[in-house]
């Protein structure tokens, strides 16, 4: 979905294919009619945009075959479907049973990493509609803290293939005139774990192709403020690459037993959901969501939040809530402005299968419609901010 900005400029909107699994290129495509095409008639639209991921096996076959990258091109367009971005962060596995902290192997010390998103950006660079100069493509926040913390040579090999990265989409840009930026996407836990920890290794590559990607529930749950986070990047000259359009579990009052027991159907096996809450002492946390609710492992005297992606429509029913609010405030603050400070967008909700059972869409049918209405809601923030749907 495009829109206009006040300013001229055109500003994307898409939703992340990482929702749906697929390890090879026979997923992918089985993505593209049994989903994605789905959603778009839902809307009504003849294009829309989706976010693709390629894991490892799919974005290989089609590095290697470009006879296959031309037939998944004109397959987008046959279903009307265009791909200005891509979530590299998933490297594999990411439908597995058990996600856990599998989702942040292999990092950016790993040799693997580089190579992987260098792929990813060939093949986005490819794939982009011949009208569209700029891609970007979400990553990991350079690695999970630990090992990384202990290793005193991680901070420099990580760095030094971010800059590698940036020489090589530099000559990407020469060859095919699609300028492609990448961004960090921090995540609570990570050695990148919020947007202010982003400005030092950021400004340290020196490069404006490597940025960084905001996902508002991951903002939320660390409980940074919308306002603060913004104006630091833009002082520190980080470019946004991308906005991830997300809300994370909120609960207000975290000691009360009800309040528990709802927090408790949200703990689950396949995704890692690292909880927080603000104290007078500065930020506390755990690593995943039963820690908190079973563990004792966090104060509850004031309010928690946890990286769990709950549908931007729909939030929890109380005693529970979700922080769409900052959602809101973030893209307030990104295209509500006088000139768009990214023009890539998009809405990722991967959790859908990992609600409680209550919860979960049952059919394929129902999967689209959540996500046609994320797609409705996210539509009408931006026409609120005034900018215009174009066709």
């Amino acid at each position: 979905m495009r829109f206009r900005h006040p300013d001229g400029s055109t500003v994307h909107l898409a939703y992340c294919t990482n929702v749906h699994p697929a390890e090879n290129l026979e997923g992918v495509r089985a993505q593209l009619r049994d989903h994605c095409e789905p959603v778009r008639k839902r809307l009504g639209r003849d294009r829309i945009g989706i976010g693709l991921w390629l894991a490892r096996d799919a974005a290989r076959a089609l590095i290697n075959d470009p006879a296959a990258l031309r037939s998944l091109r004109s397959e987008l367009e046959h279903r009307g479907l265009e791909v200005v971005t891509l979530n590299g962060f998933p490297y594999e596995g990411f439908g597995a049973q058990e996600v856990k902290y599998r989702v942040y192997t292999p990092d950016w010390t790993d040799p693997e990493r580089l190579a992987h998103t260098t792929d990813l950006a060939r093949l986005l660079a490819a794939l982009m509609p011949d009208d569209v100069t700029e891609g970007s493509i979400s990553t990991l926040p350079i690695a999970w803290r630990t090992p990384y913390a202990g290793d005193p040579t991680a901070a420099a090999t990580a760095q030094k293939a971010l800059v590698t990265l940036a020489q090589r989409l530099d000559a990407l840009a020469e060859l095919t005139g699609k300028s492609i930026r990448i961004g960090l996407e921090p995540e609570p836990g990570c050695t990148v774990e919020t947007t202010a920890d982003a400005i030092a290794p950021l400004t340290g590559v020196g490069h404006d192709r490597i940025g960084i990607c905001i996902d508002t529930c991951h903002l939320a749950t660390s409980f940074e403020d919308p306002d603060t986070a913004i104006d630091a990047l833009h002082t520190a000259g980080v470019p946004v690459a991308k906005a991830q359009l997300s809300a994370a579990l909120h609960a207000e009052h975290p000691h009360l037993p009800e309040v528990r027991a709802a927090l408790g159907a949200f703990a689950e096996p396949r995704f890692l959901h690292q909880t927080r809450t603000l104290t007078v002492a500065g930020l506390r946390g755990t690593d995943d969501l039963d820690e908190a609710v079973y563990g004792g492992a966090l104060p509850d005297s004031a309010p928690w939040r946890s990286h769990f992606h709950v549908p931007l429509h729909a939030p929890p029913a109380p005693p529970l809530t979700s922080t769409l609010p900052v959602l809101r405030s973030v893209l307030t603050r990104l295209v509500g402005g006088p000139e768009p400070r990214t023009r890539h967008l998009e809405v990722e909700t991967y959790t859908w299968q990992a609600l409680p059972a209550e919860l979960r869409p049952r059919t394929r049918s129902q999967l689209a419609d959540g996500i046609a209405a994320e797609l409705t809601l996210a539509r009408d923030l931006l026409t609120d901010l005034g900018l215009k749907e174009l066709p």
